[in-house]
Protein backbone atom coordinates (compact mmCIF):
# COMPACT_ATOMS: atom_id res chain seq x y z
CA UNK A 1 0.00 0.00 0.00
CA UNK A 2 1.35 3.44 -0.90
CA UNK A 3 2.01 5.87 1.92
CA UNK A 4 -0.60 8.63 1.73
CA UNK A 5 -0.91 11.60 4.02
CA UNK A 6 -4.16 10.15 5.33
CA UNK A 7 -3.09 6.59 6.18
CA UNK A 8 0.31 7.72 7.43
CA UNK A 9 -1.16 10.11 9.98
CA UNK A 10 -4.24 8.42 11.30
CA UNK A 11 -4.99 5.15 9.59
CA UNK A 12 -8.52 3.90 9.42
CA UNK A 13 -9.57 5.36 12.78
CA UNK A 14 -10.32 8.71 11.15
CA UNK A 15 -13.07 7.25 9.04
CA UNK A 16 -15.31 6.82 12.05
CA UNK A 17 -14.60 10.32 13.33
CA UNK A 18 -15.06 11.83 9.90
CA UNK A 19 -18.37 10.07 9.58
CA UNK A 20 -19.45 11.56 12.86
CA UNK A 21 -18.48 15.02 11.61
CA UNK A 22 -20.30 14.70 8.29
CA UNK A 23 -23.64 16.00 9.65
CA UNK A 24 -21.87 19.08 11.03
CA UNK A 25 -20.16 19.79 7.71
CA UNK A 26 -23.38 19.24 5.79
CA UNK A 27 -25.27 21.51 8.17
CA UNK A 28 -22.73 24.27 7.61
CA UNK A 29 -23.27 24.02 3.86
CA UNK A 30 -27.05 24.07 4.26
CA UNK A 31 -27.03 27.09 6.57
CA UNK A 32 -25.37 29.40 4.06
CA UNK A 33 -27.28 32.64 3.87
CA UNK A 34 -29.46 33.02 0.78
CA UNK A 35 -27.69 35.43 -1.60
CA UNK A 36 -28.96 38.97 -1.21
CA UNK A 37 -30.21 41.07 -4.10
CA UNK A 38 -27.83 43.83 -5.13
CA UNK A 39 -30.05 45.84 -7.43
CA UNK A 40 -28.72 49.11 -6.04
CA UNK A 41 -25.33 50.15 -4.72
CA UNK A 42 -26.77 51.06 -1.34
CA UNK A 43 -27.55 47.36 -0.82
CA UNK A 44 -23.92 46.54 -1.64
CA UNK A 45 -22.60 49.12 0.82
CA UNK A 46 -24.81 47.77 3.60
CA UNK A 47 -23.04 44.40 3.37
CA UNK A 48 -19.92 46.02 4.87
CA UNK A 49 -19.36 47.00 8.51
CA UNK A 50 -17.48 50.14 7.49
CA UNK A 51 -17.42 53.13 9.83
CA UNK A 52 -20.28 55.21 8.39
CA UNK A 53 -18.76 58.58 9.25
CA UNK A 54 -15.70 58.06 7.03
CA UNK A 55 -15.28 58.24 3.27
CA UNK A 56 -13.32 55.06 2.52
CA UNK A 57 -11.02 55.64 -0.46
CA UNK A 58 -8.32 53.16 0.56
CA UNK A 59 -10.02 49.77 0.48
CA UNK A 60 -7.78 48.67 -2.41
CA UNK A 61 -5.08 48.43 0.31
CA UNK A 62 -6.85 45.91 2.55
CA UNK A 63 -10.49 44.95 2.38
CA UNK A 64 -13.32 45.12 4.82
CA UNK A 65 -15.05 41.73 4.70
CA UNK A 66 -18.61 41.91 3.34
CA UNK A 67 -21.33 40.04 5.25
CA UNK A 68 -21.27 36.81 3.18
CA UNK A 69 -17.52 36.50 3.73
CA UNK A 70 -17.75 37.29 7.46
CA UNK A 71 -20.45 34.66 7.88
CA UNK A 72 -18.50 32.03 5.94
CA UNK A 73 -15.38 32.64 8.01
CA UNK A 74 -17.41 32.29 11.19
CA UNK A 75 -19.05 29.04 10.00
CA UNK A 76 -15.72 27.42 9.32
CA UNK A 77 -14.22 28.81 12.51
CA UNK A 78 -17.00 27.16 14.52
CA UNK A 79 -16.27 23.83 12.82
CA UNK A 80 -12.57 24.15 13.58
CA UNK A 81 -13.21 25.11 17.19
CA UNK A 82 -15.63 22.23 17.65
CA UNK A 83 -13.31 19.58 16.23
CA UNK A 84 -10.05 20.92 14.74
CA UNK A 85 -8.34 17.59 14.00
CA UNK A 86 -11.21 15.91 12.20
CA UNK A 87 -12.25 19.10 10.40
CA UNK A 88 -8.80 19.70 8.92
CA UNK A 89 -8.16 16.04 8.06
CA UNK A 90 -11.57 15.65 6.46
CA UNK A 91 -11.32 18.91 4.55
CA UNK A 92 -7.79 18.49 3.20
CA UNK A 93 -7.23 14.77 2.78
CA UNK A 94 -10.62 13.26 2.01
CA UNK A 95 -12.24 12.69 -1.38
CA UNK A 96 -12.26 15.46 -4.00
CA UNK A 97 -15.94 16.11 -3.23
CA UNK A 98 -15.02 17.13 0.33
CA UNK A 99 -11.68 18.76 -0.42
CA UNK A 100 -11.92 22.42 0.59
CA UNK A 101 -8.78 23.68 -1.20
CA UNK A 102 -10.07 22.11 -4.41
CA UNK A 103 -13.44 23.83 -3.91
CA UNK A 104 -11.62 27.12 -3.47
CA UNK A 105 -9.54 26.55 -6.61
CA UNK A 106 -12.70 25.64 -8.52
CA UNK A 107 -14.37 28.89 -7.47
CA UNK A 108 -11.32 30.89 -8.57
CA UNK A 109 -11.16 28.98 -11.85
CA UNK A 110 -14.80 29.73 -12.58
CA UNK A 111 -14.20 33.42 -11.87
CA UNK A 112 -11.07 33.77 -14.04
CA UNK A 113 -12.16 31.42 -16.83
CA UNK A 114 -9.55 28.76 -16.12
CA UNK A 115 -9.04 25.26 -14.76
CA UNK A 116 -8.86 24.50 -11.04
CA UNK A 117 -5.87 22.22 -11.68
CA UNK A 118 -3.85 25.25 -12.83
CA UNK A 119 -4.28 27.29 -9.63
CA UNK A 120 -2.04 27.40 -6.57
CA UNK A 121 -3.39 28.93 -3.37
CA UNK A 122 -1.23 31.55 -1.62
CA UNK A 123 -1.55 34.12 1.14
CA UNK A 124 -0.97 37.26 -0.94
CA UNK A 125 0.60 38.68 -4.10
CA UNK A 126 4.04 38.82 -2.49
CA UNK A 127 4.06 35.08 -1.84
CA UNK A 128 2.67 34.38 -5.30
CA UNK A 129 5.34 36.38 -7.14
CA UNK A 130 8.06 34.78 -5.04
CA UNK A 131 6.76 31.28 -5.82
CA UNK A 132 6.79 32.09 -9.53
CA UNK A 133 10.20 33.71 -9.85
CA UNK A 134 11.99 31.30 -7.53
CA UNK A 135 10.29 28.41 -9.28
CA UNK A 136 11.31 29.36 -12.82
CA UNK A 137 14.20 27.37 -14.33
CA UNK A 138 16.35 30.44 -14.87
CA UNK A 139 19.93 29.79 -15.92
CA UNK A 140 23.12 31.76 -15.58
CA UNK A 141 23.09 34.50 -18.18
CA UNK A 142 19.29 34.59 -18.51
CA UNK A 143 17.57 37.94 -18.13
CA UNK A 144 14.32 39.02 -16.54
CA UNK A 145 12.98 42.21 -18.09
CA UNK A 146 10.70 44.35 -15.95
CA UNK A 147 9.72 48.01 -15.73
CA UNK A 148 10.95 50.92 -13.68
CA UNK A 149 7.41 51.44 -12.39
CA UNK A 150 6.76 48.12 -10.64
CA UNK A 151 6.24 47.67 -6.90
CA UNK A 152 8.93 46.78 -4.40
CA UNK A 153 7.73 43.19 -3.98
CA UNK A 154 7.84 42.56 -7.74
CA UNK A 155 11.32 43.98 -8.11
CA UNK A 156 12.55 42.23 -4.97
CA UNK A 157 11.07 38.86 -5.97
CA UNK A 158 13.00 39.10 -9.25
CA UNK A 159 16.18 40.26 -7.53
CA UNK A 160 16.16 37.49 -4.94
CA UNK A 161 15.48 34.81 -7.55
CA UNK A 162 18.00 35.98 -10.16
CA UNK A 163 20.78 36.53 -7.61
CA UNK A 164 20.64 32.84 -6.67
CA UNK A 165 21.18 31.47 -10.16
CA UNK A 166 23.35 33.99 -11.97
CA UNK A 167 20.54 35.48 -14.02
CA UNK A 168 20.10 39.25 -14.30
CA UNK A 169 17.32 41.80 -14.07
CA UNK A 170 16.86 44.86 -16.27
CA UNK A 171 14.30 47.64 -15.77
CA UNK A 172 12.96 49.86 -18.53
CA UNK A 173 10.66 52.90 -18.43
CA UNK A 174 7.38 52.55 -20.29
CA UNK A 175 6.86 56.25 -20.97
CA UNK A 176 8.66 59.58 -20.89
CA UNK A 177 5.89 61.67 -19.36
CA UNK A 178 2.56 61.08 -17.65
CA UNK A 179 1.03 63.55 -20.09
CA UNK A 180 1.90 61.45 -23.14
CA UNK A 181 1.31 57.82 -22.11
CA UNK A 182 -0.15 55.63 -24.84
CA UNK A 183 -0.74 51.91 -25.33
CA UNK A 184 1.31 52.02 -28.52
CA UNK A 185 4.32 53.46 -26.71
CA UNK A 186 4.08 50.96 -23.85
CA UNK A 187 3.89 47.98 -26.19
CA UNK A 188 6.66 49.32 -28.45
CA UNK A 189 9.02 49.87 -25.52
CA UNK A 190 8.51 46.34 -24.27
CA UNK A 191 9.04 44.96 -27.79
CA UNK A 192 12.29 46.87 -28.14
CA UNK A 193 13.34 45.98 -24.59
CA UNK A 194 13.27 42.21 -25.18
CA UNK A 195 16.79 40.98 -25.91
CA UNK A 196 18.37 37.72 -26.97
CA UNK A 197 18.88 36.69 -23.33
CA UNK A 198 15.45 37.75 -22.11
CA UNK A 199 13.52 34.78 -20.74
CA UNK A 200 10.86 36.58 -18.67
CA UNK A 201 8.95 39.83 -18.93
CA UNK A 202 7.47 40.79 -15.57
CA UNK A 203 4.84 43.54 -15.51
CA UNK A 204 2.02 44.86 -13.36
CA UNK A 205 -1.53 45.06 -14.71
CA UNK A 206 -2.51 48.19 -12.75
CA UNK A 207 0.28 50.26 -11.20
CA UNK A 208 -0.28 51.36 -7.62
CA UNK A 209 2.34 54.07 -8.25
CA UNK A 210 0.20 55.99 -10.73
CA UNK A 211 -3.02 54.11 -11.49
CA UNK A 212 -1.77 53.27 -14.99
CA UNK A 213 -3.37 50.12 -16.49
CA UNK A 214 -1.22 48.21 -18.97
CA UNK A 215 -2.58 46.67 -22.19
CA UNK A 216 -1.72 43.11 -21.13
CA UNK A 217 -3.37 41.44 -24.12
CA UNK A 218 -1.29 43.48 -26.56
CA UNK A 219 1.89 42.82 -24.57
CA UNK A 220 1.10 39.10 -24.65
CA UNK A 221 0.65 39.26 -28.42
CA UNK A 222 4.05 40.93 -28.86
CA UNK A 223 5.74 38.26 -26.74
CA UNK A 224 3.98 35.55 -28.75
CA UNK A 225 5.48 37.08 -31.91
CA UNK A 226 8.95 37.04 -30.35
CA UNK A 227 8.54 33.42 -29.30
CA UNK A 228 7.53 32.45 -32.82
CA UNK A 229 11.16 32.68 -33.84
CA UNK A 230 12.71 31.03 -30.78
CA UNK A 231 13.48 27.53 -29.59
CA UNK A 232 11.34 26.25 -26.73
CA UNK A 233 14.18 26.59 -24.22
CA UNK A 234 14.64 30.27 -25.12
CA UNK A 235 11.00 31.36 -25.18
CA UNK A 236 9.95 34.43 -23.17
CA UNK A 237 7.36 34.10 -20.41
CA UNK A 238 4.96 36.91 -19.47
CA UNK A 239 4.46 37.16 -15.70
CA UNK A 240 1.76 39.51 -14.40
CA UNK A 241 1.18 41.03 -10.98
CA UNK A 242 -2.58 41.42 -11.25
CA UNK A 243 -3.68 42.41 -7.76
CA UNK A 244 -5.07 45.85 -8.66
CA UNK A 245 -6.75 44.69 -11.84
CA UNK A 246 -8.61 41.59 -10.78
CA UNK A 247 -11.84 42.53 -9.09
CA UNK A 248 -11.95 45.72 -11.16
CA UNK A 249 -11.54 44.70 -14.79
CA UNK A 250 -12.83 41.73 -16.78
CA UNK A 251 -11.93 38.78 -14.52
CA UNK A 252 -11.25 36.31 -17.36
CA UNK A 253 -7.50 36.66 -16.97
CA UNK A 254 -6.74 33.34 -18.67
CA UNK A 255 -7.64 35.02 -21.99
CA UNK A 256 -5.18 37.87 -21.44
CA UNK A 257 -2.21 36.08 -22.98
CA UNK A 258 0.07 35.85 -19.95
CA UNK A 259 1.92 32.71 -18.80
CA UNK A 260 1.52 33.23 -15.06
CA UNK A 261 -0.57 35.59 -12.96
CA UNK A 262 -0.35 36.35 -9.22
CA UNK A 263 -2.85 38.26 -7.10
CA UNK A 264 -4.01 38.66 -3.54
CA UNK A 265 -7.76 38.39 -3.10
CA UNK A 266 -8.06 40.56 0.01
CA UNK A 267 -8.17 43.80 -1.93
CA UNK A 268 -10.60 44.44 -4.81
CA UNK A 269 -12.21 41.01 -4.61
CA UNK A 270 -13.10 41.54 -0.91
CA UNK A 271 -11.78 38.07 -0.09
CA UNK A 272 -10.72 36.94 3.38
CA UNK A 273 -7.58 38.68 4.55
CA UNK A 274 -4.49 36.58 3.92
CA UNK A 275 -5.68 34.86 0.74
CA UNK A 276 -4.45 34.89 -2.84
CA UNK A 277 -3.63 32.68 -5.80
CA UNK A 278 -1.33 32.04 -8.71
CA UNK A 279 -2.60 30.86 -12.07
CA UNK A 280 -0.16 29.53 -14.67
CA UNK A 281 -0.31 27.47 -17.81
CA UNK A 282 0.21 23.73 -17.18
CA UNK A 283 3.37 23.75 -19.30
CA UNK A 284 4.79 26.53 -17.11
CA UNK A 285 4.04 24.70 -13.85
CA UNK A 286 5.65 21.55 -15.29
CA UNK A 287 8.97 23.36 -15.78
CA UNK A 288 9.02 25.04 -12.39
CA UNK A 289 10.50 24.00 -9.06
CA UNK A 290 8.43 24.21 -5.86
CA UNK A 291 9.76 26.45 -3.11
CA UNK A 292 7.73 25.39 -0.05
CA UNK A 293 6.49 21.88 0.90
CA UNK A 294 2.81 21.50 0.10
CA UNK A 295 -0.10 19.69 1.78
CA UNK A 296 -2.20 19.80 -1.40
CA UNK A 297 -0.54 17.23 -3.69
CA UNK A 298 -0.69 13.71 -2.35
CA UNK A 299 1.73 12.35 -4.96
CA UNK A 300 4.50 14.48 -3.46
CA UNK A 301 3.81 13.06 0.00
CA UNK A 302 3.68 9.52 -1.36
CA UNK A 303 7.03 9.99 -3.11
CA UNK A 304 8.56 11.23 0.13
CA UNK A 305 7.21 8.20 1.98
CA UNK A 306 8.72 5.90 -0.62
CA UNK A 307 12.00 7.87 -0.72
CA UNK A 308 11.85 8.64 -4.41
CA UNK A 309 11.09 11.51 -6.74
CA UNK A 310 7.46 11.98 -7.86
CA UNK A 311 6.66 10.17 -11.09
CA UNK A 312 4.94 13.14 -12.74
CA UNK A 313 6.12 16.69 -13.50
CA UNK A 314 5.10 19.52 -11.15
CA UNK A 315 1.57 20.91 -11.25
CA UNK A 316 -0.07 23.89 -9.58
CA UNK A 317 -0.99 22.10 -6.33
CA UNK A 318 2.69 21.42 -5.64
CA UNK A 319 3.21 25.17 -5.27
CA UNK A 320 0.46 25.88 -2.72
CA UNK A 321 2.37 26.42 0.54
CA UNK A 322 1.59 23.74 3.09
CA UNK A 323 1.61 24.01 6.85
CA UNK A 324 -1.16 25.05 9.20
CA UNK A 325 -2.87 28.25 8.21
CA UNK A 326 -6.00 30.30 8.81
CA UNK A 327 -8.03 27.59 7.10
CA UNK A 328 -11.34 29.32 7.73
CA UNK A 329 -10.12 32.27 5.63
CA UNK A 330 -8.99 30.15 2.68
CA UNK A 331 -12.18 28.10 2.72
CA UNK A 332 -14.36 31.23 2.78
CA UNK A 333 -12.79 32.73 -0.35
CA UNK A 334 -15.48 31.26 -2.66
CA UNK A 335 -18.06 33.43 -0.86
CA UNK A 336 -16.20 36.57 -1.95
CA UNK A 337 -16.22 35.39 -5.54
CA UNK A 338 -19.93 34.53 -5.31
CA UNK A 339 -20.49 38.03 -3.90
CA UNK A 340 -18.84 39.53 -6.98
CA UNK A 341 -20.82 37.30 -9.28
CA UNK A 342 -24.08 38.20 -7.52
CA UNK A 343 -23.41 41.87 -8.18
CA UNK A 344 -22.10 41.23 -11.70
CA UNK A 345 -18.45 41.70 -12.73
CA UNK A 346 -19.36 43.97 -15.65
CA UNK A 347 -21.50 46.15 -13.35
CA UNK A 348 -18.59 46.37 -10.94
CA UNK A 349 -16.20 47.41 -13.72
CA UNK A 350 -18.60 50.07 -14.98
CA UNK A 351 -19.26 51.44 -11.49
CA UNK A 352 -15.58 51.68 -10.53
CA UNK A 353 -14.69 53.39 -13.79
CA UNK A 354 -17.59 55.83 -13.51
CA UNK A 355 -16.61 56.96 -10.02
CA UNK A 356 -12.88 57.17 -10.71
CA UNK A 357 -13.46 58.99 -14.01
CA UNK A 358 -15.49 61.56 -12.12
CA UNK A 359 -12.69 61.89 -9.55
CA UNK A 360 -9.98 62.24 -12.20
CA UNK A 361 -11.90 64.80 -14.22
CA UNK A 362 -12.57 66.85 -11.10
CA UNK A 363 -8.91 66.79 -10.10
CA UNK A 364 -7.75 67.63 -13.62
CA UNK A 365 -9.81 70.83 -13.60
CA UNK A 366 -8.11 72.18 -10.46
CA UNK A 367 -5.20 74.54 -11.23
CA UNK A 368 -3.43 73.65 -7.96
CA UNK A 369 -3.51 69.90 -8.67
CA UNK A 370 -1.28 67.79 -10.92
CA UNK A 371 -2.98 64.55 -11.99
CA UNK A 372 -0.74 61.61 -12.89
CA UNK A 373 -3.25 58.86 -13.64
CA UNK A 374 -4.22 58.72 -17.33
CA UNK A 375 -7.67 60.13 -18.03
CA UNK A 376 -8.07 57.58 -20.82
CA UNK A 377 -10.27 54.81 -19.39
CA UNK A 378 -8.33 52.23 -21.42
CA UNK A 379 -5.19 53.15 -19.48
CA UNK A 380 -6.58 53.42 -15.97
CA UNK A 381 -8.71 51.49 -13.50
CA UNK A 382 -9.59 52.20 -9.88
CA UNK A 383 -7.11 54.84 -8.70
CA UNK A 384 -6.33 58.52 -9.08
CA UNK A 385 -2.81 59.70 -8.16
CA UNK A 386 -2.04 63.40 -7.85
CA UNK A 387 -0.08 66.21 -6.21
CA UNK A 388 -1.35 69.38 -4.61
CA UNK A 389 1.06 72.20 -5.39
CA UNK A 390 3.02 73.34 -2.37
CA UNK A 391 2.11 70.31 -0.26
CA UNK A 392 3.79 66.96 0.32
CA UNK A 393 1.65 63.88 -0.35
CA UNK A 394 1.62 62.90 3.31
CA UNK A 395 0.32 66.34 4.25
CA UNK A 396 -2.49 66.04 1.71
CA UNK A 397 -3.51 62.69 3.17
CA UNK A 398 -3.39 64.07 6.73
CA UNK A 399 -5.50 67.10 5.82
CA UNK A 400 -8.11 64.84 4.20
CA UNK A 401 -8.12 62.49 7.17
CA UNK A 402 -8.96 65.46 9.42
CA UNK A 403 -12.20 65.57 7.42
CA UNK A 404 -12.62 61.78 7.73
CA UNK A 405 -11.69 61.15 4.12
CA UNK A 406 -9.30 58.20 3.91
CA UNK A 407 -6.68 58.61 1.19
CA UNK A 408 -3.15 57.19 0.93
CA UNK A 409 0.30 57.91 -0.44
CA UNK A 410 2.02 55.79 -3.08
CA UNK A 411 4.93 53.86 -1.44
CA UNK A 412 7.56 54.61 -4.08
CA UNK A 413 10.72 56.72 -4.35
CA UNK A 414 8.60 59.46 -5.94
CA UNK A 415 5.38 59.52 -3.97
CA UNK A 416 1.95 60.95 -4.79
CA UNK A 417 -1.33 61.31 -2.97
CA UNK A 418 -3.79 58.60 -4.01
CA UNK A 419 -7.56 58.13 -4.02
CA UNK A 420 -9.40 54.95 -4.95
CA UNK A 421 -13.13 54.65 -5.54
CA UNK A 422 -14.70 51.21 -5.22
CA UNK A 423 -18.18 49.75 -5.22
CA UNK A 424 -18.85 50.90 -1.65
CA UNK A 425 -18.43 54.55 -2.65
CA UNK A 426 -20.96 57.05 -3.98
CA UNK A 427 -21.02 60.05 -6.28
CA UNK A 428 -21.69 62.26 -3.25
CA UNK A 429 -18.46 61.01 -1.66
CA UNK A 430 -16.56 61.85 -4.83
CA UNK A 431 -17.94 65.40 -4.75
CA UNK A 432 -17.20 65.72 -1.04
CA UNK A 433 -13.60 64.66 -1.62
CA UNK A 434 -13.15 66.98 -4.58
CA UNK A 435 -14.50 69.83 -2.49
CA UNK A 436 -12.02 69.09 0.28
CA UNK A 437 -9.10 69.05 -2.18
CA UNK A 438 -10.36 72.24 -3.83
CA UNK A 439 -10.21 73.96 -0.42
CA UNK A 440 -6.55 72.91 0.00
CA UNK A 441 -5.64 75.67 -2.47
Amino acid sequence: MSVTRRNFLVGSSLSVAAGALTPLLAHAEQTKTTPARYDDWGAVRREFDLAPDYTHLGLFYLTSHPRPVREAIERYRRQLDANPFVTVESSLFESPEKNMPLKTCSAIANYIGGDAQDIALTQNTTTGLSLIYHGLPLREGDEVLTTAHDHYVHHESIKLATSRCGATCRKIPLFESFSSISSDEIVDRIRKGIGAKTRVVGVTWVHSASGLRLPIRRIGDVIAEVNGGRDEKDRVLLIVDGVHGIGVEDPKIVAMGCDAFAAGTHKWIFGPRGTGFVWAKPAVWAKMRPLIPTFYANEVFEAWGEEKEPDNPPRAAWFSPGGFQAFEHHWALPEALHFHESIGPSRITTRIHELNHRMKEGLARMPHVQLYTPRDENLSAGMACFDVKGMKPGEVVSRLLEQKIIASTTPYRVSYARLSCGIVNTSDEVEKTLGAIRRLA
